[in-house]
C-alpha cells in the first residue's frame, strides 16, 4: 500500500511539474506576442505622425498636431499615449525605418528596450547594442549598464546571457505599457504581494476620507529619459497639495528617501497646479512586524511634517493598517496557491 501512495505521489509531483513548465511557457509567448503587436503599433504610430509632420513642413503644426493628438488618444486608450511617448514613437520610426528590419527585432526586444535605445546618437553604436541585446537576452537594466559602461567604445562585453526568469515575466505583467495596450488601465495582479498591499492601502485612505482625493496609480514620470511610476497619487484638498504614495517591501532604506525626493521635484514642476502648495511624500515599508511610514517634504522642515500630520490619517494608524493589509496581502496569495496554480 505504501508503495502505492509513493508511486501515486510522484507521478502527481511530475504531473505538476509538467503542467507548470506549460503555464510559465504560455505566459512567456504571451508576453513576446503582446510585445510585438504593441512595439509595431508604436512604430507604425510614430511613422503615421512622422509622414503627416513631413507633408505640412511646418515645425508649429508639428508641435500643435502632436499635442492634439495625444489629448485624445490618452483619454480613450491611456497614458501610454501622452505627447513624450508620441515624440518617442516617432524617434522610433525616424532611427529605425525599415519595417522589414524592425519586424523580427520586436520578437526579441521590448518597447523599454527601444526607449533606452534611442538615446544612443551613433547608428553603429545602436546596432551594435541592439545585436548584443538580441544575442544575449539582455534586460533593459542590462542594456542601460552596458551602455553607461560604454561597452561599444570598449569593444568588450561580459558574459550575461540570461533566461526569462519568473520575476521578468511578472514584471511585464506589471508594465503600464504593457496593461495600457491591452485596455487594462486599472489592471491589478492578485497574484502579486505588492500590488495587492497598493490596493488594500488606497482603499484604506479613501474610507478614511480627510480630504483626501484619488489622482492615480502607477503614476507614469519620464525623468532624463527614463520611465518611473509613482504606486498612488492623491490631492488632498486641505493641505492643497499632492500626496505622493510608495509602497516598498523590507526595511526603510536611505535611498527611498532620494528617489521620493527625485518624484516630489518632478510633481512639483509638471503636475502642481496654480495655487497649490509643493507636494509631499509618503513612503510605505512593509516589513513583517515591523511596518514603517516616512513622511516627506521638499522643503526639509520638521515643524512642518509634524503639521501636515495633523490632517493626514494618525501615523500609528497608517503602520497599523499598513501591518494588516501585509497579512491579508500574504493570506490571499496563500489561498490562491491552495486554489490551483493560476495563470
Amino acid at each position: 500500500m505504501s508503495e502505492l501512495i509513493k508511486s501515486t505521489n510522484n507521478n502527481s509531483g511530475n504531473l505538476l511539474n509538467d503542467l507548470r513548465s506549460l503555464i510559465d511557457r504560455g505566459k512567456q509567448q504571451a508576453v513576446v506576442q503582446v510585445n510585438t503587436a504593441l512595439t509595431l503599433t508604436y512604430w507604425h504610430i510614430g511613422k503615421r505622425i512622422n509622414n503627416e509632420v513631413l507633408q505640412n513642413q511646418r515645425a508649429e503644426y508639428g508641435k500643435q498636431i502632436v499635442s492634439t493628438v495625444s489629448a485624445q488618444l490618452v483619454q480613450e486608450y491611456g497614458k501610454s499615449f501622452e505627447t513624450r511617448n508620441l515624440r518617442r514613437m516617432m524617434q522610433f520610426a525616424e532611427l529605425f525605418p525599415n519595417i522589414q528590419i524592425v519586424s523580427p527585432l520586436v520578437t526579441q526586444l521590448s518597447w523599454t528596450h527601444f526607449i533606452t535605445l534611442i538615446s544612443v546618437k551613433k547608428e553603429d553604436a545602436r546596432q551594435f547594442y541592439v545585436q548584443q541585446t538580441a544575442e544575449n537576452l539582455w534586460s533593459k537594466r542590462e542594456l542601460q549598464r552596458q551602455i553607461e559602461r560604454k561597452a561599444f567604445e570598449r569593444a568588450e562585453i561580459a558574459d550575461v546571457k540570461h533566461s526569462l526568469s519568473e520575476t521578468q515575466l511578472q514584471h511585464s505583467f506589471k508594465d503600464p505599457y504593457f496593461l495600457d495596450f491591452l485596455g487594462l488601465k486599472d489592471g491589478y495582479l492578485e497574484n502579486d504581494l505588492e500590488s495587492a498591499i497598493i490596493k488594500e492601502l488606497e482603499l484604506f485612505i479613501l474610507e478614511m476620507g480627510k480630504g483626501f482625493a484619488f489622482i492615480d496609480r502607477q503614476k507614469r514620470m519620464i525623468i532624463d529619459g527614463d520611465d518611473f511610476h509613482l504606486d498612488l497619487l492623491f490631492y488632498h484638498r486641505k493641505l492643497k497639495r499632492l500626496v505622493a504614495i510608495e509602497l516598498k517591501l523590507g526595511k526603510f532604506k536611505a535611498a527611498y528617501k532620494g528617489q521620493m525626493e527625485l518624484y516630489l521635484n518632478w510633481l512639483n514642476k509638471y503636475e502642481k497646479q496654480e495655487g497649490e502648495e509643493t507636494p509631499i511624500g509618503l513612503i510605505f515599508c512593509a516589513e513583517a512586524g515591523a511596518e514603517q511610514v516616512q513622511l516627506l517634504n521638499m522643503k526639509k522642515d520638521g515643524i512642518m511634517v509634524a503639521e501636515y500630520w495633523t490632517e493626514l490619517p494618525p501615523k500609528h494608524l497608517l503602520e497599523q493598517k499598513l501591518h494588516s493589509a501585509l497579512i491579508e496581502a500574504k493570506q490571499k496569495m496563500e489561498n490562491k496557491k491552495i486554489d490551483g496554480y493560476e495563470f
